[in-house]
């Protein structure tokens, strides 16, 4: 017979009852993994646009702070809010979320023989004061097939991805040879720089 064991949790890396601000699935899913004990914050839809000024590898965090901005009056003393914001960088353009299945596949097309960064930014508010940092990690993408890359994107709709695809799906397992940097960043939340961050706060 088998005996009932306590799920033993690992200990919260920060005394704030920590807040995720996201609509990504994903996002919710790895935050999971080192505070198993986060609440969602009520729904806040920011427009995602940057001045043209900001560098590239600045859009993330400033997006991250631009979703932050809604929730300020909400925020309880003990509460910490945690919002994200992911792009694709490659040859100088930003890849954001695919508008359509033909804006996918010239995304996928451009990524095949190449390597492009996957840049995370991450801003973390409280009552008292609002940090933000940001996470790059270097793919290496192989060369697949027209055939493959419309595949991918019939069965695993990347619509809603940065750069229309998902390292942790089909793609990710026969189209990239390599990283530089954090797996996690890639899927859009860097978890080891960010439970840092948590302890510091």
């Amino acid at each position: 017979m088998q005996k009932n064991m306590d799920i033993i949790l690992p200990p919260p890396p920060t005394r704030f009852q920590i807040l995720l601000a996201s609509n990504s699935p994903r996002r919710r899913e790895l935050l999971n993994m080192i505070v198993p004990d986060y609440r969602l914050a009520s729904g806040h839809d920011t427009e995602e646009t940057y001045p043209a000024s900001i560098p590239q590898s600045k859009v993330p965090e400033y997006l991250s702070q631009i979703k932050a901005a809604p929730y300020l009056t909400e925020l309880k003393e003990n509460e910490l809010l945690i919002t994200a914001d992911t792009i694709v960088l490659h040859r100088g353009t930003i890849l954001g979320k695919p508008v359509d299945t033909s804006d996918a596949q010239n995304m996928l097309k451009s990524l095949c023989g190449n390597t492009h960064h996957v840049i995370t930014g991450v801003t973390l508010t409280s009552t008292e004061k609002s940090i933000s940092f940001s996470e790059t990690t270097t793919v290496n993408f192989g060369h697949i097939s027209d055939y493959e890359i419309t595949e991918y994107i019939e069965r695993f709709k990347p619509l809603d991805k940065a750069g229309a695809y998902g390292i942790q799906e089909w793609i990710g397992c026969i189209a990239i040879n390599s990283i530089e940097g954090c797996f996690y960043n890639v899927m859009g939340l860097p978890l080891h720089a960010l439970y840092l961050k948590l302890k510091e706060f």
